[in-house]
């Protein structure tokens, strides 16, 4: 397994996720070992959701690994990710903000 630099993930890579991460991207599970993930800084939700390739198989860039360890396919990096539009749409709404002031 080969370790690489989080700018350096593009769409297609085979990621793996473990406890303690935070997910650089968004992404398929292809793999799940009991993963559970907190995705309380998109959603909200502070309960941890189980992931895997049968149920609920979408993980999503800026959420973190709870528990357990998978393979996850990369469909979306930087600011096509979900974070990622969230962040150019706060951007945005922050400078229509200055514009009024």
């Amino acid at each position: 397994m080969t370790q690489v630099q989080v700018g350096e993930i593009v769409v297609g890579d085979i990621i793996s996720v473990k406890y303690g991460d935070l997910l650089p991207a968004d992404g398929l599970v292809m793999q799940s070992n009991d993963l559970k993930v907190d995705e309380s800084s998109l959603t909200g939700e502070s309960d941890q959701v189980n992931k895997g390739v049968a149920s609920d198989p979408m993980v999503l860039s800026g959420t973190h690994v709870m528990e357990g360890s998978g393979k996850v396919l990369v469909t979306a990096v930087g600011v096509n990710s979900q974070a990622g539009i969230i962040f150019t749409l706060l951007g945005a709404a922050a400078e229509e903000v200055e514009d009024m002031e």
